[in-house]
């Protein structure tokens, strides 16, 4: 398992490079000036110090190993410097937005704790609900609490988030005026009573999503559970004596886990890539309405550097699904 994972890890560095590259040469070619919106008046000097101060105009074999430096050396000495109060990093340049001017790893860090209450809280309860519904339901298959499940986990993966989001504005914040129709982003947790805050604002947002990610685990689930109950092997183990408990919670459930476990890896990065939709209806100020500012500010740097965070979480964590899989499947050998 330690040389496959050194071997995944080693091979994720060129198809990384071979990601960036790409990323970066497509936003070079997308149309756009840091500078359209600025002042006409400004003198055509000024304007050529504050261009190559973005490091724009740079041809691309000078600016994408120079972002990679930045992205891959220069940010992470000064995330060191911020921890452990060194001076390692300088004042080299980092990667800056267009739009706002500062560090583009400032924003992202600014916004992520956002991003993480929110949708990693959503993910989290998703995942407690889906699979116990997933189990029960295949268990006992065409029951009431079946079907009553097979239909509400069709909705919640038909109806879109801008729907779902208002309808639970309207009921649970206009009619019922349980919880706030905005999240306040400027909210601090100090003590319980900030707390208590905190959860009743992320009340609805949290709904919203887990309804979504709760209909398509429970599904995946569900057809995982029944494919192993029609096996060979637990037919065996009731002939053998075993309780139908054991027969269903530890053979079944763990084979049934793997291609389950795949999903729920490959949904991880989702979460510090935030929900676009779901930021934007409930005004969350998050990873995903950064990354829409971004593209409508036409933010490259801001674009770019978001677009490959992501891949990275990706890579990540399918070597991750895949080392899960070795642990849950003894027949899977990594030599």
């Amino acid at each position: 398992m330690l040389t496959f994972t050194i071997r995944r890890l080693v091979l994720s560095v060129p198809t990384l490079l071979f990601i960036s590259f790409v990323i970066f040469m497509l936003l070079e070619l997308a149309p756009g000036d840091p500078l359209a919106g600025m002042p006409l008046t400004i003198p055509d000097d000024v304007r050529v110090k504050m261009r190559e101060a973005l490091g724009v105009g740079q041809p691309f074999y000078i600016a994408f190993p120079k972002w990679l430096y930045q992205f891959f050396v220069v940010e992470p000495l000064y995330m060191m410097d911020a921890i452990f109060g060194t001076s390692w990093a300088g004042d080299q340049q980092r990667v800056i937005s267009w739009q706002t001017r500062s560090p583009v790893m400032d924003i992202v860090v600014q916004r992520l704790p956002q991003t993480l209450w929110v949708v990693g809280t959503a993910y989290v309860v998703a995942i407690l609900i889906a699979l116990p519904i997933g189990i029960y339901s295949a268990y006992r298959q065409y029951s009431w609490f079946d079907n009553a499940g097979t239909f509400v986990t069709m909705v919640g993966f038909s109806v879109p988030p801008f729907f779902s989001g208002v309808l639970v504005i309207v009921v649970f914040a206009v009619w019922l005026g349980w919880f706030p129709s905005i999240y306040d982003t400027t909210h601090e947790v100090t003590d319980w009573a900030s707390f208590k805050v905190q959860l009743q604002q992320m009340v609805m947002p949290v709904m919203v999503l887990a309804l979504q990610i709760t209909s398509q685990l429970s599904r995946f689930m569900r057809a995982s559970m029944l494919d192993n109950l029609n096996q060979d092997y637990v037919r065996t183990a009731r002939a053998k004596g075993l309780g139908e408990k054991t027969v269903v919670l530890v053979h079944v459930l763990r084979n049934s886990l793997i291609p389950v476990v795949t999903v729920i890896a490959l949904g991880i990065p989702s979460i510090f890539g935030g929900a676009i939709i779901t930021e934007q209806v409930f005004k969350v100020n998050g990873i995903g309405q950064l990354l829409i500012t971004a593209i409508q500010a036409n933010d490259l740097p801001m674009v770019q550097t978001l677009t490959f965070i992501f891949a990275i979480l990706i890579v990540l964590f399918n070597l991750i699904a895949d080392i899960l899989h070795g642990i849950l499947d003894p027949r899977i050998r990594y030599d």
